[in-house]
């Protein structure tokens, strides 16, 4: 199992481009399940859950071709298999939007039950209730979601109790080719959503309110195919742009929408970093001072992602002041806290609120990788602590970063990954 070595105390400096993001390339990727022509698609970010969806896909019997320079090509034609095993559904909790799209086109959807990351339950009954709203039959058997359809799906008029992002795919998915109109409200409206209901439309779907919570889609026959690009990664943007600041560093980050990180560009600021945007770069320049203290409470977009919160909190873990994190998206997502207070960090959790009082020195130790977010949280303080860390269980980073330790390597980092092998 592979593992990160950290020297830190060393101010990041440099330039690094931003991937696609993973949190649109994923549904986009199930999207191609509806398409009856061959797609493309450009920026796909080279990770462990782009693969495993790949591999999802595959086994459904569609043909993909992966290029070395993040494109993708899909003929969906020759479905065959409208079957997601748990052996790969259980790796990625993301691979239960291939439920909508089976049943929308094929009229039946055998899917397991997802697992993924332990940062909180995150039930799929949402998406259910809604397909059934569509004129599904829905069977939980031995773990396994069995949908059916006779005919097909019909509009409705679906109000999502709370915010889900991944059901709002699913249904977005299925309502496509359902007949005649559906209306969701209390829909998601993060990026990645947006770019889904694009993606749609460039391919012959009738989607409007796209951005809003209330997004109308009238049904048609069938989709086409076509060419698309991935929008840039917002979660990889903020996580370098936090390393920057953490510390006391000057980064530029290229290829990334700065209307995408409002939320987190407000906070950096707030910390005492310079900010200077352009049409498709932002830069953060510390001027080698000590960040600041920040408050921050996530929400869904446009508010602050839950997903860049570890990272803050590696943030204000060396910051002057104390400030105060509280997650209000899942109740599970403090498990990086005990890492953090390993390398010497100053943090009280009550609750779901997290108090830091920011400390000038932490210290390197072993740590260990929870999820996904918190081991990019671990790997910031990593950067600015004394001595040598080893992050171990990084399979979790790469499930989400494109080669992260070349890129923060590119910026000054002395960061190296351990393989196996190199424990022997």
């Amino acid at each position: 199992m592979d593992k990160l070595f950290i020297r830190g105390g060393t101010p990041l400096h440099g330039s690094v481009r931003i991937a696609g993001a993973k949190n649109a390339a994923l549904p986009l990727l199930a999207a191609t399940l509806l398409l009856t022509q061959p797609t493309q698609f450009h920026n796909v970010p080279n990770l462990r859950d782009i693969n495993t969806m790949l591999r999802l896909l595959r086994n459904m019997g569609l043909e993909l071709e992966y290029a070395q320079n993040g494109t993708v090509a899909v003929n969906s034609c020759a479905v065959q298999n409208r079957f997601a095993p748990y052996e790969l559904v259980k790796t990625m909790r993301a691979s239960i939007v291939v439920l909508g799209p089976l049943l929308a086109r094929y009229g039946e959807a055998h899917v397991s039950l997802p697992g993924g990351c332990a940062i909180g339950s995150r039930p799929v009954d949402l998406h259910l209730k809604a397909l059934e709203q569509l004129g599904a039959e829905i069977s939980i058997e031995q773990g396994y979601i069995h949908a059916v359809v006779r005919g097909r799906l019909k509009g409705a008029n679906i109000v999502f109790e709370k915010v889900t992002v991944t059901g709002t795919e699913n249904i977005l998915m299925a309502a496509v080719l359902a007949k005649g109109v559906t209306r969701l409200q209390n829909a998601a409206k993060e990026p990645e959503v947006t770019d889904l209901a694009h993606f749609l439309n460039h391919v012959g779907a009738k989607i409007s309110g796209i951005g809003t919570d209330t997004l109308e889609i009238e049904g048609v026959d069938e989709l086409g195919g076509g060419e698309y690009s991935i929008l840039p990664d917002r979660i990889e943007a903020g996580t370098y742009l936090a390393a920057g600041a953490v510390t006391s560093g000057k980064v530029k980050i290229t290829h990334i929408d700065p209307n995408l990180l409002t939320a987190p560009l407000n906070k950096l600021t707030e910390a005492g970093a310079q900010i200077t945007l352009g049409d498709d770069w932002i830069e953060l320049d510390m001027q080698g001072k000590r960040p600041k203290a920040v408050d921050i409470s996530t929400a869904p977009y446009p508010g602050f992602a839950t997903d860049l919160q570890a990272q803050f909190m590696a943030m204000n873990a060396v910051a002057e002041g104390t400030g105060t994190i509280i997650e209000n998206i899942f109740e599970n997502r403090f498990m990086h806290v005990n890492e953090l207070q390993r390398m010497g960090a100053d943090i009280r959790l009550e609750g779901h609120v997290a108090v830091c009082q920011g400390k000038q020195q932490l210290t390197a130790a072993p740590v260990m990788a929870t999820d996904l977010r918190a081991s990019a949280g671990l790997v910031l303080a990593a950067l600015v602590a004394e001595g040598d860390t080893i992050v171990d269980r990084i399979y979790h980073l790469d499930r989400g970063y494109e080669t992260l330790e070349i890129k923060l390597g590119q910026l000054g980092a002395n960061i190296k990954r351990l393989k196996g092998e190199d424990f022997f």
